[in-house]
């Protein structure tokens, strides 16, 4: 699931294109002492077919918190907080349990569609777009980072595909505007 391009320098075979952010993440944990609120964003690169949701090269952000006393619910509000800003002050959001790496618990996140009250193309007749993956930082990743004592911190983590939801925005479901799925 991942693009590789030849003649990636001296000494290599191949470049590989990074798939997601994450490691942005890890380095500002391992160069910074908490607290830490960070956003990093960055082009990625995946072998995902164009369709309504997926793109081959699109933009991702992600964010990290951790401090001591941060919980699920600061999570939550967080993203609660983002959906009304970002989709409008009648945004829902519903949060479904799943598993990413590093994470736990893990979540998808969707908010009410923009769109439709019952359901339509955008959001596969369903209601609810899902928007990005989030969870609470699993304390094995804490304890990998000197000086972070998972006793002690705690955080969550967030990514969005910043390209696919500003698209989502525009009504992409009558063919016109939205995004144009090129790099």
């Amino acid at each position: 699931d991942t693009f590789f391009v030849e003649g990636g320098g001296k000494g290599r075979d191949a470049l590989l294109l990074r798939t997601h952010t994450s490691p942005v993440q890890m380095r500002t944990m391992e160069s910074r002492k908490p607290p830490i609120r960070v956003l990093c964003p960055g082009r990625v690169y995946r072998k995902d077919d164009i369709d309504p949701r997926h793109s081959p090269v699109f933009h991702q952000m992600e964010g990290l918190v951790v401090d001591e006393g941060i919980t699920f619910a600061h999570l939550r509000g967080t993203l609660a907080a983002f959906a009304k800003s970002f989709f409008g002050g009648r945004a829902e959001v519903r949060l479904a349990p799943t598993f990413f790496p590093f994470v736990e618990p893990g979540v998808d996140c969707a908010v009410s569609c923009a769109f439709c009250e019952k359901g339509c193309r955008i959001c596969s007749f369903s209601g609810w777009i899902e928007i990005m993956g989030a969870g609470m930082v699993d304390p094995n990743v804490l304890d990998m980072v000197d000086g972070y004592d998972p006793d002690r911190l705690s955080g969550f983590a967030f990514g969005i595909g910043i390209d696919r939801d500003l698209g989502d925005r525009l009504p992409r479901a009558t063919g016109r505007g939205g995004r144009t799925d090129r790099p």
